[in-house]
């Protein structure tokens, strides 16, 4: 079995978004490697049941907004008087809008997303990164396959997701001279909640699922989402996709999406689809 680069028992591990989904299999999976976890969810419930389930003192919870600056940061010095240190920074907190285009979207929910997405990110992990230095530790920014897949009818999500890579990719530069890490987290469809009510329960969201097609739109689960994380973490990986059939894409992006939204620009069901989106929203008014 490979060593790995970053052995993860006993480090100190703050994931947000940890009640639920990716971050909540990522607890559980880290948990198993032996590291002490500073949960953070803005659902206390779903706190509580994580605690609960995990057990045992090496579990920090703390009921956080990562859109509060302050809030975030009075969380990462409670984690570290708890846990007398910080070792890694997962930044996995995120929302999935209902499908909307750039002429009908409420403008607010737009806002709403960049703040948890994009923003929260630097929230989380501004005020950790003198704790991550001093540990030599390692940070991980998710992002999303959608940072560069075509946006059609959700323009929030993938615009911020973006906004997300370049922030986990700038960490990567400015964390080397330091002799920490960071890393970027990318995912094509995972099996949440997020992702159900979006892709499954939502009709105009089957399609959009249909329209990307196989094998890109072959789904994951929360656990396998998770193992990539956390063997991301143990190798301080500055990039990791799952499943591996995005990474073709993710490459060769530039070719391909010049070429993509050729085809896309021209195709009748794209159109159909933004019509029928747009008629949605404007009856929904």
């Amino acid at each position: 079995m490979r060593r790995p680069t970053y052995e993860v028992r006993d480090k100190v591990v703050l994931i947000t978004g940890a009640g639920s989904g990716i971050g909540l299999a990522l607890a559980e999976q880290l948990h198993g490697r032996h590291a002490r976890l500073a949960l953070v969810d803005v659902n206390e419930a779903a706190l509580d049941q994580a605690s609960r389930a995990l057990g045992g003192d090496r579990v920090f919870t703390a009921v956080a907004d990562v859109t509060d600056r302050s809030g975030m940061a009075d969380v990462l010095n409670r984690v570290i008087a708890h846990h007398g240190h910080l070792d890694v920074v997962v930044a996995n907190a995120g929302v999935t809008p209902a499908p909307a285009t750039i002429r009908t979207m409420d403008l607010a929910d737009y806002d709403r997303v960049v703040a948890i997405n994009q923003t929260g990110v630097l929230n989380t992990v501004r005020p950790a990164l003198e704790a991550v230095i001093a540990s030599g530790g390692h940070v991980v920014v998710v992002a999303s396959c959608a940072a560069f897949s075509p946006g059609v009818g959700s323009v929030a999500y993938m615009s911020a997701k973006a906004a997300a890579e370049q922030i986990g990719r700038a960490l990567k530069l400015e964390l080397a001279p330091h002799g920490a890490t960071a890393g970027v987290a990318y995912f094509g469809f995972v099996d949440t909640p997020l992702a159900t009510a979006t892709l499954d329960d939502d009709p105009i969201g089957r399609r959009l699922d249909e329209l990307l097609g196989w094998p890109l739109n072959h789904r994951i689960s929360a656990d396998a989402a998770a193992a990539s994380i956390a063997n991301g973490i143990a190798d301080r990986a500055g990039v990791t996709v799952a499943p591996a059939r995005w990474l073709p894409y993710s490459l060769f992006r530039g070719v391909i999406n010049s070429a993509m939204d050729r085809v896309l620009v021209r195709d009748r069901r794209v159109h159909q689809l933004i019509r029928d989106l747009e008629a949605r929203r404007k009856s929904a008014r």
